[in-house]
């Protein structure tokens, strides 16, 4: 399909996979409108020009063609934007074609969603499909509709919805990253290898971080200052853990670690056993710190991630979940879900009425449950040639 027909796909093949749109210029004229899903912007009102300093920040760049095909020149003389509507500064004659260009990031943002319906989309359905004379809900505002979506989003993005992030960092000499803004809770922590393959990091059990570390006197009576409040130092229990060896702890230690001793290296060595001079340190060591990927631990007082010293200078994948409701792009729902929120919200506005009869609101209440465990079914994407895949392994033994 080259061209939108009256379906809900409004995008031409060339708006979606290019990024472009071409007008021609039928009558002459200065005024364009773009048709893109995605929202033209500008870095400033002036960034029309290259010369701008906010000119990397616009979405968008803007040209011009006599045949549409060739010979496209940038157009960068003064124009306004509102509303995807683009006024030029000059009128463009009679047989000139227009065109906009997405960046590359407008471009990829624009990928894939038609696996989404926007949370706006989700409440003028509701209303229409449930609200009204002889319907569900015979009268509600539209403002408890949109704040019992919101809660229904939150709580759907914590266990249902395909709402994990990941952030790629890299772990400073202070061992410790902040919390990303729209953080909630964190899925798994990770550091990458040459090979770009992922090894999990574990929380530690063994230490954490105060929430705050006051200064003591000799008697040890915590010290105040002239505002009579708590003066606080720094913890020495962070500074600890951050200097420790974690081999000190796992007792993963080699040959070049231990004591020249003739028969460690002719009985232990390497050449007898190929572990790489493992000489059983771990020997009745707890299984839970026997990690060789690491530790982290959070800082709440201080929202940040802190790590072992082993992971100094190596990139981590921080994976994370938020509530959906952090940005506007953010305030989507899988189609797959669609349901499932209409049902939430019928649950909702019931639940919360007086003289609602409690039979009414449990029938409601199971057919949130259940439109519920449809989505996390359909969502979780389970493909029957991969559940064959994994079954066909089972009659193997694999030794470690």
């Amino acid at each position: 399909m080259a061209r939108p027909d009256g379906g809900l796909i409004q995008e031409t093949n060339l708006q979606y996979y290019a990024g472009a749109q071409i007008i021609y210029t039928s009558v002459a004229t200065r005024v364009f409108t773009f048709t893109f899903n995605t929202d033209l912007s500008l870095g400033s009102a002036t960034s029309f020009a290259p010369t701008d300093p906010d000119f990397t920040l616009n979405n968008f760049r803007i040209f011009t063609s006599p045949n549409g095909i060739s010979n496209f020149t940038e157009y960068t003389t003064t124009y306004q934007l509102a509303n995807n509507v683009i006024t030029l500064g000059n009128v463009q004659a009679v047989g000139i074609y227009v065109k906009v260009q997405l960046k590359a990031n407008a471009v990829a943002n624009n990928y894939g969603g038609y696996e989404y319906t926007s949370l706006n989309d989700i409440v003028n359905n509701y209303i229409v499909g449930y609200v009204g004379q002889d319907k569900l809900i015979p009268r509600v505002n539209r403002t408890d509709v949109i704040f019992h979506a919101k809660r229904g989003l939150q709580e759907f993005s914590f266990d249902t919805l395909k709402s994990i992030k990941a952030q790629e960092l890299s772990v400073p000499p202070s061992l410790s990253v902040t919390i990303p803004q729209d953080y909630v809770n964190y899925v798994k922590l990770s550091w990458v290898d040459a090979a770009g393959v992922k090894h999990t990091i574990y929380p530690t059990q063994l230490t954490s971080s105060p929430s705050n570390a006051p200064i003591q006197d000799q008697a040890g009576r915590i010290i105040q200052d002239n505002f009579s409040e708590n003066i606080d130092g720094t913890s020495i229990t962070n500074e600890r853990w951050a200097a420790n060896n974690p081999n000190n702890i796992t007792g993963l230690y080699g040959q070049n670690d231990l004591p020249s001793i003739a028969f460690m290296n002719d009985w232990w060595g390497e050449s007898a056993w190929g572990w790489g001079g493992y000489y059983g340190q771990r020997y009745g060591g707890d299984p839970v710190n026997m990690n060789i990927n690491g530790w982290f631990n959070i800082d709440e007082a201080r929202g940040t991630f802190n790590f072992s010293s082993d992971l100094a200078g190596k990139i981590i994948m921080l994976e994370y979940i938020s509530d959906g409701l952090a940005y506007d792009l953010d305030s989507k729902v899988p189609k797959m879900a669609e349901a499932a929120m209409y049902a939430h919200i019928n649950h909702a506005i019931l639940s919360t009425r007086a003289n609602i009869q409690e039979y009414i609101v449990q029938r409601y209440k199971q057919e949130r449950y259940s439109e519920l465990r449809n989505a996390k079914i359909r969502l979780s994407n389970i493909k029957v040639d991969e559940i064959i895949q994994v079954m066909r392994g089972k009659s193997k033994w694999i030794k470690h």
